[in-house]
């Protein structure tokens, strides 16, 4: 089973240590096991999490056996890092392990020297910060994670979940992230380079969430949907109906309408041995050639590399 070990540190920012605990442990696999082995792993048995005291199972030690280990934000970016915390992330990358941060917690990775010659990124009240102290570091304050492979960093708090969603995604497949979204009550997970500044209106009245709207997009992704018809079915003008997306969502309609069927192209190119053509009027694309250049824009290869990848990571 993979094993997940979350740091935990005097100063640790508890939503930030919180994320990944709840998100792996809720990766289910498709025969019902568990996905993750979560382990908070103390640099002391007691930590000090500002509104409360956390007691540990675990120590730095098992950082040597997990094959994802992450690094938290702090609450105090000029706090000093414990030594032996840098060292055993150190040893751990050298093994192979993937190192990942959220928010300011890229400020303690990047002590480590590991991020350096690398693109990152933080909260982005800390990023001017942490391209100040480590020049090396090519520093991106305008989305919401980046994936270097091996390294990994996020922006703040729910920037957190787009990521872990990510990483389950990479381990598992869309099918596997997509129920981990549904049971963590989140919608899938939104793309690394999607800006930070995303403007959120405070939750919307009883009567004016998109989330009706939304699952009757899913409901229909086979289908020819326009702006207007999609407006009509909300009940909006069309320039109300963009006006609430990029609130509540932070993209405009038709970008979220292409997102979502990319994603459920991705789950029906793992789960079925669906045709790409029969899976291209599923999903609504106009033409395969049209699902293979947006497949190619995500997520970088074809739908029928994908697939064949996808199979062999398995059965690996």
């Amino acid at each position: 089973m993979h094993v997940v070990a979350v740091v935990a540190f005097d100063g640790v920012v508890p939503f930030d240590l919180a994320t990944p605990c709840e998100v792996f442990a809720r990766a289910t696999l498709a025969d019902g096991r568990p996905g993750y082995d979560v382990r908070v792993c103390g640099v002391t048995p007691e930590v000090n999490a500002g509104p409360f005291a956390l007691r540990t199972r675990h120590g730095l030690r098992a950082l040597s056996r997990a094959d994802t280990i992450i690094v938290p934000g702090t609450n105090d970016i000029d706090r000093p890092v414990p030594e032996k915390l840098l060292h055993a992330l150190v040893a751990a990358a050298a093994r192979g392990a993937r190192v990942v941060s959220i928010c300011s917690g890229a400020l303690l990775l990047a002590q480590t020297g590991l991020l350096d010659g690398k693109r990152a990124t933080t909260h982005w009240l800390a990023a001017a910060e942490l391209a100040r102290r480590h020049p090396s570091i090519t520093v991106d304050p305008n989305v919401l994670y980046v994936d270097e492979g091996q390294l990994l960093t996020s922006a703040g708090a729910a920037a957190g979940l787009d990521l872990c969603l990510h990483l389950v995604r990479l381990d598992y497949g869309a099918a596997v992230a997509a129920n981990t979204a549904r049971l963590s009550v989140m919608p899938l997970e939104r793309d690394g380079g999607q800006a930070q500044f995303i403007v959120h209106a405070p939750p919307a009245p009883l009567g004016l969430s998109l989330d009706p709207t939304l699952r009757w997009l899913e409901k229909n992704l086979g289908k020819a949907l326009s702006l207007r018809l999609i407006a009509r079915k909300a009940s909006l003008s069309v320039r109300t109906l963009s006006r609430r997306f990029r609130e509540q969502t932070g993209l405009t309609p038709l970008q979220w309408l292409l997102r979502a069927r990319v994603y459920r192209a991705q789950v029906l190119l793992e789960t079925t041995r669906l045709p790409v053509e029969v899976i291209t009027d599923k999903v609504g694309f106009g033409s395969p050639s049209a699902l293979r250049e947006q497949f190619q824009r995500s997520f970088g290869t074809s739908p029928q590399a994908y697939r064949r990848a996808f199979a062999a990571r398995r059965a690996g």
